[in-house]
């Protein structure tokens, strides 16, 4: 899948460049060859205006006229007479007789005979009739070195383009292999999470189908069939929610928040849950910081930052839990004790499916916790990054301040 869209990338844009280059050069040919033609035929007439009295009876032109132009006039007794630039033979009156004859059976007042690269106006009055001939043969030369040159130019630019279009083809679909191969690899460890609940689930129902268990054991099984189907819809709400995400289809109402409050109350629920695990839950919350979001979201962010810590901590440490106000922002962070995050997972930690290693498959996380994370931390304007140092692992969120109250407050 990925080389065919690397190949269709390449071949998409090879097509677009190729068309381009040949409207941009077949213009260009165009163009010059219509002010070129336009030039000479403008020269022709010029030449052909002048008075016959500046035409010297001795094969010579008037001075004005250009090199490259030459008259012929048919004499009474069928003999021709030409004047100026010896682009032919003028001696040769059979020669004379065909490029005028050839001019003159066209039915045209200007054109072009090929054999002999010359181009021609026709001059009627009543007192002569000549027909004036310019060599186009630079014109023609031109032309053709202009042609060669433009195609050669549009090679090497092909060349040159598809050399970048290869380049911009791995680059371009880097990030589209990445979240497939992250995909690929969330959907089997997924697929494995999901494998052992269904099992656990499905052998307490037969156990519970057989009826020959006495009612503590038929307890228990049910118990397991409600923890593991706890289990699923875990994962299942997490990926519901990511999804909503990504469609953006979730309803954010933006109002002023009292973070300091929703930080210390989102912690009271987890006291009990760190106490059971041995771990001390420490806060330094600097009172009364507003922040605009959505009071539902920024909970949820909280939730999955201190759940995050609880899983991850030694025991008998200490979780600290800070919110600073600065200048215009606010920095809500976690603290907790555990392994070093290496510099990679620290780039890698917040990507969707992304697991540091096999131990969040024990601590039923499925690697979305820090994505949705990241998603609402995102929807409020704000940055979420992580830090490790000899083993102190922080998580901190940047929150811009409200410039200006945007609470109503009701009347009296």
């Amino acid at each position: 899948m990925i080389k065919r869209l690397r190949r269709k990338f390449i071949v998409v844009n090879m097509a677009i460049v190729t068309v381009m280059l040949a409207v941009i050069f077949g213009l260009i040919l165009f163009f010059t060859k219509s002010n070129m033609e336009q030039e000479s035929i403008q020269m022709l007439r010029s030449v052909s205006m002048m008075p016959i009295q500046q035409h010297d009876i001795h094969n010579k032109a008037p001075q004005k006229a250009p090199p490259s132009v030459f008259a012929v006039y048919k004499l009474p007794d069928t003999r021709y007479n030409a004047w100026g630039s010896e682009v032919v033979d003028f001696s040769n009156n059979e020669l004379l007789s065909e490029i005028y004859n050839k001019a003159l059976n066209t039915n045209a007042e200007t054109g072009i005979i090929e054999e002999y690269d010359l181009r021609f106006h026709l001059r009627r009055n009543p007192f002569e009739e000549a027909i004036f001939f310019a060599d186009i043969s630079g014109e023609i030369k031109t032309l053709r070195q202009l042609t060669c040159t433009c195609i050669l130019i549009a090679v090497l630019s092909l060349i040159l383009f598809f050399a970048i279009s290869v380049l911009l083809a791995r680059w371009t679909v880097k990030p589209i292999e990445t979240a497939w191969n992250q995909q690929k690899q969330f959907v089997a460890d997924a697929s494995h999470e999901l494998k052992t609940p269904l099992t656990v689930i499905m052998t307490n129902a037969e156990m519970l189908l057989e009826g020959n268990h006495s009612a503590e054991k038929r307890m228990q099984f049910s118990e397991s069939i409600l923890t593991m189907s706890k289990q699923m819809r875990g994962l299942t709400e997490s990926l519901l929610e990511l999804a909503r995400s990504d469609n953006h289809s979730k309803e954010i109402t933006f109002e002023d928040v009292e973070f300091s409050n929703l930080i210390s109350e989102a912690v009271l629920p987890f006291e009990p849950l760190y106490y059971e695990k041995g771990l001390t839950l420490s806060c330094e919350l600097q009172d009364n910081i507003v922040v605009s979001g959505d009071s539902t979201q920024l909970c949820r962010l909280a939730d999955i930052l201190l759940d995050n810590a609880m899983k991850y901590s030694y025991p008998n440490t200490t979780v600290t839990v800070s919110l600073k106000k600065h200048r215009d922002y606010c920095i809500f962070s976690v603290s907790s004790h555990g392994d070093t995050i290496s510099k990679t997972d620290l780039k890698n930690i917040f990507k969707r499916f992304y697991r540091v290693d096999k131990a969040r498959s024990g601590n039923h996380s499925y690697g979305l916790g820090l994505s949705i994370a990241e998603s609402i931390v995102k929807e409020h304007g704000g940055r979420i990054w992580a830090e490790s140092v000899d083993g102190l692992n922080v998580f901190k969120v940047r929150l811009l301040l409200p410039l200006l109250s945007t609470t109503i407050i009701p009347p009296k």
